[in-house]
């Protein structure tokens, strides 16, 4: 079986958080993660969606959804009402062929002139470019690029988001759909255990041995898990 591929359903359409889970995982309100899922209304006017092509009201992610969450999270203080990214969205989804265009390595990767294209077809505002043009080249924008720097696409060029670090390419804790349910983990012990173990009075060492995880490993699920714990309060 592919890896990525799980009984016939795709990583991408596989369900796996609630929206406060998947807000609170990247450090959104579930209100703000609900209203880019599902759209909103202010004032009596309406606000469709970004993410999903119709509102549904349904409470359950995909990890598509949670990959492409995780994306507009990096333009979250962009100063732009992120709907302005919907028509852009809505023809990228067209032109891939998926219903999360932003949760594959095509955008960032070898089709960067077609979201150029698109973005100014639609008057993309600067603040939330998905690509920039500087001189003869189109580079990924500083959000769009810090986003694809955390996440792991299988095949490189033009597959799917198989997984999220979402401390950075260089930590080892990791939001695998497969692993634990989706929560934070490393070598596919949870940073939360960790936490806990090195809570309750056990050493680095200790905890390491137990696990057969490098000791670096588990400073590292450690102090992500306590700053995942101080943000959420």
């Amino acid at each position: 079986m592919m890896r990525g591929v799980t009984n016939d359903l795709t990583i991408l359409e596989r369900p796996v958080y609630g929206v406060s889970e998947a807000a609170r995982l990247l450090g959104l309100r579930p209100d703000r993660a609900r209203a880019w899922l599902d759209g909103y209304t202010r004032a009596g006017v309406r606000y469709p969606p970004v993410i999903r092509r119709e509102p549904t009201g349904v409470d359950i992610v995909t990890w598509g959804e949670f990959v492409e969450l995780g994306y507009l999270r990096e333009y979250r203080r962009a100063g732009v009402p992120l709907q302005r990214l919907r028509p852009v969205v809505d023809e990228l989804r067209d032109a891939f062929r998926t219903p999360y265009p932003l949760a594959t390595a095509r955008p960032y990767v070898y089709d960067k002139e077609l979201v150029l294209e698109v973005q100014e077809r639609h008057d993309l505002p600067a603040p939330i470019a998905i690509v920039v043009r500087s001189g003869q080249q189109v580079l990924l924008a500083e959000a769009a690029r810090q986003f694809f720097r955390k996440v792991e696409f299988v095949p490189p060029n033009d597959g799917v988001a198989l997984r999220i670090r979402p401390a950075g390419p260089a930590s080892p804790v990791v939001l695998d759909p497969l692993v634990r349910f989706g929560r934070p983990v490393v070598s596919g012990v949870s940073t939360e255990r960790l936490w806990e173990l090195c809570d309750a009075g056990e050493s680095i060492a200790q905890i390491a041995s137990e696990y057969d995880l490098s000791e670096e490993d588990v400073r590292a699920g450690v102090a992500y898990e306590e700053q995942f714990r101080s943000l959420a309060a």
